[in-house]
């Protein structure tokens, strides 16, 4: 005999992980989340299972992914926020204006939390990329609002609560259908029991329950926080215009209570002279007219020319180099006639000029 051939117990296959020996325990996950089964496979083994020493468990395959996905969140999110403020900037070019319009984004992240909570569904990827898409749509309330109260301020309406009433009432119903037209939108998801449901219902949880807080909210509380900038805006304006008064009148005060110096009638009238607009322009015009005159006597640029002729052959059959020099004259009258307009009008600037003094 070659060998003794018996029956043991013993692992099936050996497989090692940078040179230590590993088992895998595959499961597969239905109608929960994976994070959530993790957590209670954790606890429980916590609980009833004390590992020997040099033993240890790690999570590996989809919830290893899972970990990857939400490191990559966490940066995901904070650029989409800082994205959707420069975008709101750019739209009203007033950083009071984007602040006041991204104060829906914490309103409707506390209707996200609140609705999973509601719903005993744990923070996820799918609910961090929902947040991602409520935080974009959440400031449409906004800027519905926001655009709307300065176009009835451009058309004349100054007072403030009269703004912010018109404003409201008139944008209410777009308001209200441009959340209900989303969140109505993510309901079929939020209710699936199909397969992959887990994904999507944590995803559309956070839309509905953020867009109807933030909804109500910004109905509420953007309305008082542009009531509360427009006064400080309307209190700093009057205090400037208050203090610019002020200083006119001490200015006034001051200037009349200097003696003021005596003016003989010929000095008034040199003053009068110096700062008279019309006399100021009839000189600029006696000089230009004054200029106009030896311009009566310009000729025409000369031109040089250089070409072939191609109808007319040299000896050796060859087009002709033509060389020339051409100037234009007008008749001898036209430039004295040109003359006698340019003095007409010198003497005609300078008798308006001496009726003005």
């Amino acid at each position: 005999e070659l060998a003794d051939i018996t029956y043991s117990t013993g692992p099936a296959k050996i497989s090692r992980d940078d040179t230590k020996r590993r088992i895998v325990v595959g499961i597969n996950v239905r109608n929960r989340d994976l994070q959530s089964v993790v957590d209670d496979v954790k606890k429980r083994i916590d609980t009833n299972i004390k590992l020997p020493s040099g033993y240890n468990i790690t999570y590996g395959g989809q919830f290893e992914n899972l970990q990857s996905a939400k490191a990559r969140l966490m940066i995901a999110v904070p650029i989409a926020l800082i994205l959707i403020f420069i975008l709101l900037y750019f739209a009203f070019h007033s950083v009071k204006d984007a602040l006041m319009i991204y104060t829906a984004i914490p309103l409707a992240a506390v209707g996200g939390v609140l609705l999973l909570w509601l719903r005993n569904l744990p923070f996820s990827i799918s609910a961090g990329v929902g947040f991602i898409a409520l935080f974009g749509i959440a400031v449409l309330n906004g800027i519905v609002l926001i655009e709307h109260f300065k176009e009835l301020k451009s058309h004349g309406i100054i007072d403030i609560e009269e703004r912010i009433k018109r404003g409201t009432s008139e944008r209410l119903r777009p308001v209200l259908l441009t959340a209900a037209a989303a969140a109505l939108g993510f309901l079929p998801m939020a209710v699936s029991t199909n397969a992959g449901a887990e994904v999507q219902r944590p995803l559309a949880t956070v839309v509905i329950g953020g867009l109807v807080t933030s909804t109500v909210l910004t109905l509420i509380v953007l309305p008082v926080i542009y009531a509360w900038v427009e006064e400080r805006k309307l209190k700093k304006t009057m205090s400037k215009k208050i203090i610019t008064l002020i200083v006119v009148f001490l200015g006034i005060s001051f200037s009349q209570a200097q003696e003021l110096p005596q003016l003989s009638v010929e000095d008034v009238y040199q003053l009068a002279l110096k700062h008279n607009a019309e006399l100021k322009a009839s000189q600029f015009k006696i000089e230009e007219s004054e200029a106009l005159i030896g311009s009566a006597f310009q000729f025409e640029k000369t031109a040089l020319y250089y070409h072939y002729d191609e109808n007319n052959l040299a000896t050796n059959n060859k087009p002709l180099n033509v060389v020339g020099i051409s100037q234009d004259f007008k008749f001898p009258t036209v430039y004295f006639s040109d003359k006698k307009l340019n003095q007409s009008k010198l003497e005609l600037a300078q008798s308006e000029g001496n009726i003005i003094q």
